[in-house]
Formats: structure tokens, sequence, C-alpha cells
């Protein structure tokens, strides 16, 4: 797959199609890209599990930490990575040693690794580097233009509400 440019519809899909989101990387600094989007999937109605071996036992937003994938004690839907790039084939070998395995694997903004991404695909797994969930759900349901950013995404379609605060949903095409 190419993954210099996604298709509206392969990003869509997947956020319409998962449950589930461990985070690995998540943080307790309520400053850190992490934390907000783990609030932000939250708030949309996806199940979070952060994952943070310096915080398990804890909680980030009322939700246990775990230290590792396979503590999480239910299928994993999604695993999105705030982890520099030289992590990410760990990772992925975590995520393979999963059963059942998670349907993908996201890394967030500048988190690129061609050749982890290749295994995992190569295992069923679809794969999303350099780029956000909370941006891309906010892009595709039109929210982040109510900031004024143009969400490069024009529809007359009425949103479908969703479950979430203030949650209207991905479009589907």
């Amino acid at each position: 797959m190419n993954h210099d440019s996604y298709d509206n519809a392969y990003i869509s899909g997947i956020l319409n199609e998962v449950k589930t989101v461990a985070i690995v990387g998540a943080s307790a600094n309520d400053v850190r890209p992490s934390f907000f989007v783990t609030k932000y999937l939250i708030d949309k109605g996806y199940t979070v599990f952060p994952v943070n071996p310096g915080q398990a036992g804890k909680e980030i937003l009322g939700r246990p930490v775990y230290a590792k994938l396979a503590d999480i004690p239910e299928p994993i839907d999604m695993v999105d990575v705030f982890r520099p790039s030289a992590a990410v084939p760990g990772i992925v070998e975590e995520v393979l040693a999963l059963d059942p395995l998670p349907k993908v694997v996201w890394t967030q903004l500048t988190i690129r690794h061609d050749e982890a991404a290749a295994r995992a695909e190569a295992a069923g797994i679809k794969v999303v580097m350099n780029r956000c969930p909370k941006i891309e759900y906010a892009r595709l349901s039109g929210e982040i233009s109510w900031n004024g950013v143009n969400s490069r995404v024009i529809s007359s379609k009425k949103p479908l509400l969703r479950q979430g605060f203030q949650s209207f949903g991905i479009r589907q095409r």
C-alpha cells in the first residue's frame, strides 16, 4: 500500500469499524498530544486502553493503564502508536503476538516505519502512518471545519448521530 496518501474511504472505514483502541505511549500529562487524543477518542465513544509501562497500574482519564499490549484483557481493534519510529518494529512484534490480531496499526504524526508496516500488512492488518486519528475523525466528520480549517471534504449529507460527546460520526460514502 502507498503510505504517502490515503483515500478518505480507507480512513473513514477504519474509524467507523474499530471500537477498541490501545494507545501505546499514552501520557498522564494533560498537555501531551497523547493525553488529548485519548480523551477525544473516549469522548467519541471508543473504548480506549492506555499503554505505558511507567504508568502501569495507575489510571489515565479513568482508564486503567497497561504495561504492554498483551496485558489488555480484551481484543483490540486498533493500536495507536505515540512512540518514535525506531520503536515501531518492536510494537508490531507485540501486535503480531496478540490473539486475535488487531485490525489496524496506526502511527501518529511524524511516525513511520515502512518495514514494520509491511510486516503488519503481510499478517492482514491495515496500517496508517503519519496521521492522527483525532484529526482524521474531526476532518471526516466535519468538526474540524467548525474551527475554520479546510477539511477537504464537501458533503450535503446530514451527519449521522453517533455515540459520544458532540459526535456526529464519520460521513459514510
